[in-house]
């Protein structure tokens, strides 16, 4: 089984030196019944289905496939309802670890979100002097949550 251990964190954007390139992402979310988490992810050139389990810790279960970019624009338009999530992200190696930090627009303009896949719960990576605070475990940060709940209404 694939599983996802990351955590995720604010971000003081003035001490970051940002990569020249970032990549683009466009997603949606197709609801379910429980608390299954299906997202269609347009990401630069290429699309992604992801199917993601309830979250325990900072652990949960993580399936991706890579699709055709119009099946995923139709998906989007079709399956997913209400708004999409618009973001940048930005790949930084901060000493053991590839950071990925997304800085959102639309009606989440203003946040800045940094996360950081593990190899376990108990790994503890160094922090960048740009993290500000932890907030692994609320769930306003969510991505899914950012649809019906956007930054831009807190």
């Amino acid at each position: 089984m694939a599983q996802e251990i990351e955590r995720k964190f604010l971000v003081d954007i003035d001490k970051v030196d940002l990569p020249k390139q970032g990549l683009t992402i466009c997603q949606g979310y197709i609801q379910t019944a429980d608390k299954t988490t299906v997202r269609i992810r347009i990401m630069g050139d290429k699309a992604f289905l992801t199917l993601k389990g309830e979250t325990h810790g900072f652990s949960r279960s993580e399936f991706e496939y890579e699709i055709p970019v119009s099946d995923a624009r139709q998906m989007l338009d079709e399956l997913c309802k209400g708004p999409v999530v618009d973001k940048t992200r930005y790949l930084i190696q901060h000493q053991q670890h590839l950071w990925e930090l997304d800085i959102f627009a639309g009606d989440n303009q203003g946040l800045i979100v940094a996360e950081v896949e593990l190899s376990s719960e108990t790994e503890q990576p160094e922090l960048p002097d740009w993290i500000t605070q932890e907030v692994t475990g609320d769930k306003r940060y969510y991505n899914s949550n950012l649809l019906t709940h956007p930054f831009k209404n807190w």
